[in-house]
């Protein structure tokens, strides 16, 4: 198992933001997590990157015990995240957020690194024909391509995916579920926050419901995806 998650919990301050949450995400897979506003979601993923402090529990990945490590080693270890709101650099270049994402490399001079710039660019073409913008400049869809992008410069063996779709049009939603179903075929894991829950449990191995900061149901993609109170909760009706 690539990442386990035991008995997760986290406050702000006084409030109890998740309760005892346990789940985990196999090597190769697609994982979501769907929910309401405020269910936990963010906190969950700013948790497993290093970002919020445990209260309780603990957070294993590849075998290791890593709770208590930093973020940056988080990433060394192959943990990178693409967070909600994008959290591009306005005032850099297309290249120079790349480049960022990188930032724990040390091979930046190797045929290995432009390969992985390649492959970014080669899933968000966008970002090439915009390679020397300013990012900031840039519409809503590409700095999200972007912030994914980025978070692939890591050559992560998991992607923290926050939100990807929030804000976009409809068109560059299905766009960007394409991608991020063709960064998993490429052998990235993938665990995926996401408001659009159709979209997510359509192309997810394993999905979980948080609620009020507790996983309430769980199952495949497709379970979820039929359970009629699912349904009823986040899309809308019978699917």
């Amino acid at each position: 198992m690539l990442l386990e998650v035991e008995d997760l919990s986290v406050n702000y301050g006084p409030i109890e933001a998740i309760r005892n949450i346990n789940f985990t995400v196999e090597e190769g897979s697609v994982a979501t997590l769907i929910g309401a506003n405020g269910a936990g979601k963010s906190t969950t993923l700013k948790t497993i990157s290093g970002l919020l402090k445990t209260r309780t529990g603990r957070v294993v990945f590849d075998g290791k015990d890593i709770t208590n490590m930093a973020p940056y080693v988080r990433v060394k270890l192959g943990i990178s995240q693409s967070p909600e709101g994008r959290g591009i650099f306005p005032g850099m270049t297309v290249r120079e957020n790349l480049d960022m994402g990188a930032y724990v490399r040390t091979d930046r001079k190797t045929p290995a690194y432009q390969e992985d710039v390649d492959r970014a660019l080669t899933l968000f073409p966008r970002l090439e024909e915009r390679i020397d913008q300013i990012a900031g400049t840039m519409s809503g869809g590409e700095q999200q391509m972007l912030a994914i992008g980025r978070a692939l410069m890591a050559r992560p063996r998991l992607i923290l995916l926050d939100e990807p779709s929030m804000g976009l049009a409809p068109k560059l939603i299905q766009q960007i579920f394409s991608i991020i179903t063709e960064i998993n075929n490429q052998g990235t894991t993938v665990l995926l926050v996401e408001q659009n829950a159709a979209q997510a449990l359509k192309r997810a191995d394993t999905a979980h419901v948080l609620s009020t900061g507790e996983i309430t149901q769980s199952g495949t993609g497709a379970e979820l995806a039929g359970d009629a109170s699912i349904q009823e909760a986040y899309l809308g009706g019978a699917v």
